[in-house]
């Protein structure tokens, strides 16, 4: 039993203290299907462009975001009593069947990555085998 009431003044920077935010957490996304496409749609805000790499190798979609430390000479001087933002290199993964990896497109705007996957078209298979 605790007799400090939980929501007991500046319990929030102990909760989260040390704790890294996990991918899923940073780069959260919906996932759905449309006109013969799978559609990605993913919150990665304080990212640039130019800091997201997206590959897909055998039918696997990685997308990952990597943010150096903006320290620099004029930090030197700061003496932080908080920081939340985080640093380094975030990546999800999608696991797809039957897509046409030479034809994603992915565009990022306004802190939200929107990616098409093109589904491949089934082609039949299935085989009649006659009975001798």
């Amino acid at each position: 039993m605790s007799l400090i009431p939980r929501s007991f003044y500046l319990d929030d920077i102990f909760d989260e203290f040390g704790r890294t935010p996990r991918a899923n957490e940073m780069m959260k996304c919906d996932v759905y299907e449309k006109d013969g496409n799978y559609n990605i749609e993913m919150d990665i805000p304080g990212y640039d462009k130019k800091d997201i790499k997206i590959e897909c190798d055998d039918n696997i979609l990685t997308i990952v975001a990597e943010k150096t430390s903006e320290n620099n000479e004029e930090d030197e001087g700061k003496k932080y009593i908080r920081r939340e933002r985080v640093y380094g290199k975030v990546s999800r993964t999608f696991n797809f069947a039957d897509i046409d990896e030479e034809a994603i497109n992915a565009e990022f705007a306004d802190g939200i990555l929107k990616i098409t996957v093109p589904k491949k078209e089934k082609v039949e298979t299935k085989k009649i085998i006659e009975i001798n």
